[in-house]
């Protein structure tokens, strides 16, 4: 709607700006003074012999011209006062007795105060009301007609309650006649005042100077065509034929016509001062006794439907241009939005062509209403993305089925997270390897539409395969020398056994040569755990994991007692099945049990702890261990690649082993994390698939522990293998 009331200066002007100073204001307010005294004097000229009121009365529209323009003043009051002042005193002048002039004096202060706070209320944006905007809707015309009709009102209720007061007379005639005249002069002056006020003010502020005004002014009128300026003169002149012949001479009222042709033709500035140079001609002559209305004998009767005549041809012509004009901004407003779709769509289209990935947007028959360059290049020129999508392959070269295909699945409902496909276009020998991703894209209609997204990852595959094979070659070539190392070491160790001591020092670098070895085989076999945590396929199946971990801790028990080490002692709670790959499983858990039972104390026998909570989905599984913990602030790095937390303590490892328990457990789509447990020691908590749907609503939850029992195996600790 607008700026609040005070909230906006002129013409856009803040208020701390747009405050005029005292001087100013009182210099200005000595100027509508002077005007609307002249206006008042006029009025009261038309005052009938034994009658208060008069019939004609132009101070009520400048009265709401002034308050309006000076809605800014610092000091308002002097406003207020000047007007009862005026209105008093030329009360008194023109033969009204004291009380009689000042009742009609503040029915004429109250009306126009009543104007000024109602329209305020109601259209604070436009100018008379404190805004900068001026009347531009019929909506607005609207508020101002209602508005001026509720002041009317209050001034005539005002009015008459005075007269009713000093001389015990009430007159229908004088209030019907007070505000079918107040209404006319209040519409026709009071809009021009709301039209052009604010013109006047954004050329005062942009201009500064009547010179300036005036050159753009003249600027402007250069710029209207000669056709234009003719259709204005003829128009003119056709109001002046049709107002002298028609109205004045032949008592007919051929005027409505042309002031309609006028409101849909011309600007809407020419409408509002045709108005007003009507409707005073107009009454101005019906009073004279002239014209279509000069044969209603009672002056008031005559007043009355001559206001009523002028207001309502107004008001018509004002509606008529101000919808014109509301409807030429709103094709106007259109016509820019259609432009800027225009230009949006052209920059998307060239953003979504500039893509390396291919995009594909696909409705709810499977056509292809979108796609760029790079999608027309993976996919070829189809415009059914069926028929592209039959060229996709699995990565072992079965065809994929046409519910399991990325669009299909997409329309359904589901979202297809990087899919890595095969695709080959008719007359390529070489396939590509794609990474599609497809997602719902409802279209608010209850179609659903799905965008489709091509990833040419060939490049990014065949790197890795050559990465994975050079590992796996260097860490098989890497076995055999290693054999080489240790069963010569192991020769020379037992030949020397059989010799004199003093050859121990040669013994000595033999022990060293094995334990590097023995280090460089588990730097082997960790680097290739790593790279098959990371890129080997997964085949996920129910896993028991009651019976995984009683094999894994047997097994490292077994170890711990063969290497002369305390036997480790693991409690059990209950374990829920897995949905998972069986041995990155396993890995998973050697990895964690074994890192508990190598960071234990010397001396201290390690005590695990290994239970399991179902979680919605998922199934959590803790493992708490007795070792010497992890040390503060790396409870997150010990996650991490090469990442040792007790390098300076005298335990072997490399590093890899937590980042290949944590590969793991991302790829399975679960979460690992490691804590410290209360009672000493670390604890760790990873989440996997659950292999058994969730307890029904009402049953008890299967996350409750059973009773632990002492078994051989070894707890988790912080540090990292």
């Amino acid at each position: 709607m607008g700026t609040a009331t005070g909230g906006a200066g002129v013409a856009g002007v803040p208020d701390s700006v747009g405050r005029m100073s005292v001087g100013v204001s009182l210099l200005r307010t000595a100027g509508f003074a002077a005007v609307y005294a002249a206006a008042f004097l006029a009025g009261r000229t038309t005052v009938l012999s034994g009658h208060h009121l008069a019939l004609l009365w132009p101070a009520a529209g400048v009265a709401v011209v002034w308050f309006c323009a000076q809605r800014r003043a610092r000091a308002r009051w002097v406003d207020g006062l000047a007007l009862y002042t005026i209105g008093l005193a030329g009360n008194m002048l023109t033969g009204a007795e004291p009380a009689l002039g000042a009742a009609l004096a503040l029915a004429n202060l109250v009306q126009v105060i009543v104007f000024t706070a109602l329209l305020s209320r109601c259209r604070p944006a436009l100018w008379g009301a404190g805004g900068h905007l001026r009347l531009s809707t019929p909506r607005d015309l609207g508020y101002v007609l209602g508005t001026t009709v509720a002041a009317v009102i209050a001034g005539a209720t005002t009015c008459q309650a005075g007269i009713w007061l000093v001389t015990g007379q009430l007159t229908g005639s004088s209030f019907i006649s007070w505000i079918t005249r107040d209404i006319a002069s209040g519409i026709l002056i009071g809009v021009a005042g709301l039209w052009f006020g604010p013109a006047v003010s954004a050329f005062r502020q942009r201009h500064g100077s009547l010179v300036g005004w005036w050159r753009s002014a003249d600027r402007a009128l250069r710029a209207i065509p000669g056709w234009r300026v003719g259709e204005y003169l003829t128009v003119a002149t056709c109001f002046a034929g049709a107002y002298l012949i028609g109205f004045v001479a032949d008592n007919g009222l051929p005027l409505i016509a042309v002031t309609a042709w006028a409101a849909i033709r011309l600007r809407t500035g020419f409408v509002v001062l045709n108005n007003l140079v009507l409707a005073g001609a107009t009454v101005v002559v019906t009073l004279h006794g002239e014209g279509a209305l000069a044969d209603i004998a009672d002056p008031y009767l005559r007043a009355v439907t001559a206001h009523l005549l002028v207001t309502i041809v107004a008001v018509a012509a004002l509606a008529l241009a101000l919808e014109r004009d509301e409807r030429a901004g709103l094709f106007r407003e259109l016509a820019d939005q259609r432009e800027q779709a225009r230009e949006h769509a052209a920059l998307m289209s060239a953003i979504i062509d500039s893509m390396g990935d291919g995009l594909s947007v696909v409705d709810g028959r499977g056509r292809v209403v979108l796609r760029n360059r790079a999608a027309v290049r993976l996919l070829g020129e189809v415009s059914v993305v069926g028929d592209a999508h039959r060229r996709l392959r699995r990565l072992d070269g079965t065809p994929v089925p046409t519910e399991a295909l990325p669009h299909t699945r997409a329309l359904a409902g589901d979202h297809v997270e990087g899919d890595d496909l095969l695709v080959r276009k008719p007359g390529d020998h070489d396939p590509r390897i794609v990474q599609v991703t497809a997602t719902p894209l409802p279209n608010g209609r209850g179609c659903r539409s799905a965008v489709v997204l091509y990833h040419d990852v060939t490049a990014e595959r065949r790197h890795r395969d050559l990465l994975v094979n050079f590992a796996g070659s260097v860490a098989h070539d890497l076995q055999s020398p290693l054999t080489a190392v240790e069963g010569w070491t192991e020769l020379a160790s037992d030949a020397l056994d059989a010799e004199q001591p003093a050859i121990d020092r040669s013994r000595d670098s033999l022990s060293r040569v094995s334990r590097a070895a023995i280090r460089m085989r588990g730097l082997i076999n960790d680097l290739l755990a790593y790279t098959a945590a990371r890129d080997a396929d997964l085949a996920p199946t129910r896993v028991e994991l009651t019976g995984l971990v009683g094999d894994v801790a047997a097994a490292r028990a077994d170890a711990a007692v063969a290497a002369g080490r305390p036997a480790p002692q693991v409690a059990l709670g209950r374990l829920h099945p897995v949905q998972a790959d069986a041995g990155a499983v396993r890995q998973l858990l050697d990895n964690l049990i074994g890192n508990a039972i190598k960071y234990t104390a010397p001396g201290v026998t390690p005590h695990l702890r290994i239970t399991s909570a179902r979680l919605g989905d998922t199934v959590a599984v803790t493992i708490s261990d007795n070792g010497i913990g992890i040390p503060a602030g790396q409870h997150e790095a010990i996650f991490g690649d090469f990442h040792r937390a007790h390098a300076d303590g005298g335990y072997t490892g490399t590093g890899l082993g937590l980042a290949i328990c944590h590969r793991i457990v991302t790829r399975h789509g679960g979460t690992i994390t490691a804590d410290d447990n209360p009672g000493g020691g670390a604890r760790f908590t990873f989440t996997l698939p659950a292999a058994d749907p969730p307890p029904a609503v009402g049953e008890p939850p299967l996350a409750l522990p059973s009773t632990t029992a002492p078994t051989r195996t070894g707890g988790r600790v912080p540090a990292r293998a």
